[in-house]
């Protein structure tokens, strides 16, 4: 059986296609990808055997290139995202046997379109639940779309975000579609999620709620299997005394003076509570402040492997070190940044496994509070409590789930 993965975005968007490449290529599976071209991105699949077919421009630099909600350049962006789609992912698709496609809707719009064209099964993956539509939240606003103030019915709020996805790319979608022979989508964010998204999350740290319009397969976190040894170096600091606390904002853009004030304050806070620091440069670009022997800089290594030997996780609210730190046991700080990152916060806070800091600039005085919350003996032993329940093989059951689904053997679809 043949699968191509079509992904964009950051970190989050790319990484679990690689945990699921992985397990497809376990199971017998050949595996295509299309992914952005960053550099780090084709490290990742060159690590599993996998040269992905480049899609859009790197995304790196244009996270940082764009002012948080700004709109410039985006109908643009969206119009190359979905030619591509139309491009090197319909090309790199042929002959395959089914289309998984995550990202922003310009991607997973266009690849639902190639996967009709070619008649083949077609999985929308979402690593995040707050982008489905769904009684019980509020969508999330869309760049220059916010959502009207003193509107409280979801219901009526998802139909704006219909609307307005319909406006942002509806044209663009419907000229790629007709110049292949498809009738146009008057919905396209539907058509792109389809009535039976997956949903690629822990169900402990994040369930799906129910009653739900959407027959939601939730498959569990897809994790990328990491073996890579800790640098010497790093070894050799975690072994010099008590485990450190670990701070970093992985895939988020800073600019050089907020990620100096991030560094700051998070190596402050963390020296208050008597305790070492690790600083992860990330794409925020964290630095150490001084030359003091109780701080250790990293760049890309692994998390699965460190977490598991620090005291606490302090970082930015992604899916993927949400749920990394979660598997390992360790407590969690979360400063939110913007996207799905509040969600994670409050997930993590709900849980009782870690705190969320209320907004994205802390001073020292509010992240050591936080700190001290996290670091507390109930905190940890719940941490430790919900790591045992946390879904390690989330990325095999979709593996093994979309090839029975290919086979025509997979579970009936809720009436």
């Amino acid at each position: 059986m043949r699968v191509v993965l079509s992904t964009y975005g950051g970190r989050g968007s790319v990484e679990p296609m690689v945990g699921l490449a992985v397990r497809l290529r376990e199971l017998g599976a050949e595996v295509r990808v299309c992914a952005p071209p960053d550099e780090e991105f084709v490290d990742l699949f060159a690590g599993i055997g996998v040269s992905p077919v480049p899609v859009g421009r790197p995304v790196r630099p244009v996270m940082a290139s764009v002012a948080p909600g700004s709109t410039v350049g985006l109908a643009q962006r969206a119009a190359e995202l979905i030619a591509a789609q139309f491009g090197a992912v319909a090309a790199t698709a042929e002959g395959c046997d089914a289309l998984v496609a995550t990202g922003p809707l310009p991607v997973t719009a266009g690849a639902r379109s190639v996967a009709e064209k070619l008649g083949i099964r077609y999985v929308h993956a979402s690593h995040q639940p707050i982008s489905l539509p769904s009684p019980h939240q509020p969508p999330p606003g869309r760049r220059g779309r916010p959502l009207p103030p003193g509107v409280t019915d979801n219901r009526e709020l998802w139909e704006l975000d219909a609307r307005n996805a319909n406006e942002m790319f509806g044209a663009e979608i419907n000229t790629h579609r007709a110049a292949i022979g498809l009738p146009p989508l008057d919905n396209v964010r539907d058509y792109a999620f389809t009535d039976r998204p997956w949903l690629a999350t822990d169900p402990v740290l994040s369930p799906w709620p129910e009653p739900s319009v959407l027959d939601v397969v939730q498959t569990g976190a897809w994790m990328r299997p990491d073996d890579r040894p800790l640098p010497p170096g790093l070894v050799e600091f975690l072994g010099a005394g008590a485990p450190p606390v670990y701070a970093g904002f992985g895939s988020t853009p800073m600019g050089s003076d907020a990620a100096k004030h991030m560094a700051r304050v998070a190596v402050g806070a963390i020296r208050a509570q008597g305790r070492r620091v690790i600083v992860a440069h990330g794409w925020a670009g964290l630095g150490l402040i001084d030359d003091g022997d109780d701080c250790f800089a990293v760049g890309e290594v692994n998390q699965q492997a460190l977490f598991a030997r620090v005291a606490a996780v302090v970082h930015h609210g992604s899916a993927g070190t949400t749920t990394t730190a979660a598997r390992a046991g360790v407590p969690q700080v979360i400063v939110p940044q913007g996207g799905d990152q509040p969600y994670w916060a409050g997930r993590v806070a709900d849980l009782g496994i870690g705190v969320a800091h209320d907004g994205p600039t802390p001073t020292v005085a509010s992240l050591l509070v936080g700190l001290e919350t996290a670091l507390t003996t109930p905190t940890r032993a719940r941490s430790r409590v919900v790591a045992a329940t946390v879904d390690t093989e989330g990325a095999m059951t979709a593996a093994k789930r979309l090839l029975a689904e290919i086979d025509g053997d997979g579970p009936p679809r809720r009436a």
